[in-house]
């Protein structure tokens, strides 16, 4: 199991793990990254239409490409996938190997001409177990695996999301996240402390990062930022997270067996 060295620094509303990077040979790959992009019912309509539009305008970007073709190699692999509950995972675009404007712009007019969707529960472990799989797919060989999560809630389904985590970590893999929390799109889901949750709970590895997002309009430059970073690869950042109690990384769960309970027959 590789050894993790966590710190976690917050700077221009990021918040970063730093670690230690595992060399690759033999790549063909600077990137493969997953947009893993949460479509639970705990998901606004609205919600949903902008994070889908934040990340077609982002591979429409010629300062995307620009950091694309700086790469040692000058290609990516991207793929993206809506997920909810532990089983429901959709891959929307599969793999595609981005290496220049066009193949960069086609991804972004595939993803445009797909339905949005809603499903149930929020299983983060479930999508992360799910991409570690996606992974094992790639013919590729990439020198980083980044999954890059979106959403606005706990898991509430499947297994213990920082098992799945550290797995994942082990092999490798950096998993990031978009926080959103925009007053006026809130479900019944409403979490407390979502920012301390996703650092303790769901990112982690080699230079790891989650921002939040508070305000509708700001899902195009959060996305094209967020996409910019995971591309470039780690990058410091300068001030300290204030220490605080550790997340209840199964509060999610806790939650829904409380409105389970009070919700069943019978109940009050």
């Amino acid at each position: 199991m590789l050894g993790r060295h966590r710190t976690s620094c917050l700077g221009m509303s990021f918040v970063c793990i730093c670690s230690g990077a595992v060399a690759a040979s033999e790549t063909t790959l600077d990137l493969a990254l997953i947009l893993a992009v949460d479509v639970s019912s705990s998901m606004a309509q609205a919600e949903q239409s902008l994070q889908r539009s934040g990340f077609i305008e982002a591979f429409r970007s010629p300062v995307v490409h620009k950091t694309i073709a700086r790469g040692a190699l000058g290609r990516i692999a991207v793929a993206y996938v809506e997920w909810s509950g532990v089983d429901e995972q959709t891959v929307l675009v599969p793999w595609t190997v981005i290496d220049g404007t066009d193949a960069a712009r086609t991804f972004a007019s595939q993803l445009g001409h797909k339905p949005i969707q809603q499903a149930g529960m929020t299983s983060i472990s479930g999508v992360i177990d799910f991409s570690m799989r996606l992974f094992a797919d790639l013919v590729d060989r990439p020198a980083r695996q980044v999954i890059d999560i979106s959403g606005d809630g706990p898991n509430n389904d499947g297994p213990k999301v920082r098992h799945v985590r550290d797995h994942a970590v082990a092999e490798g893999i950096t998993i990031n996240r978009l926080t959103i929390q925009i007053p006026g799109m809130v479900s019944g889901w409403e979490f407390g402390d979502l920012d301390r949750y996703y650092v303790d709970c769901v990112i982690g590895g080699a230079g790891a990062f989650m921002i939040p997002l508070r305000r509708a309009d700001q899902f195009p430059s959060v996305i094209k930022t967020k996409v910019l970073r995971e591309i470039a690869g780690p990058g410091p950042s300068p001030l300290v997270l204030p220490a605080g109690a550790q997340a209840d990384c199964l509060s999610g769960e806790k939650r829904r067996v409380e409105e389970e309970a009070w919700g069943g027959e019978g109940n009050p």
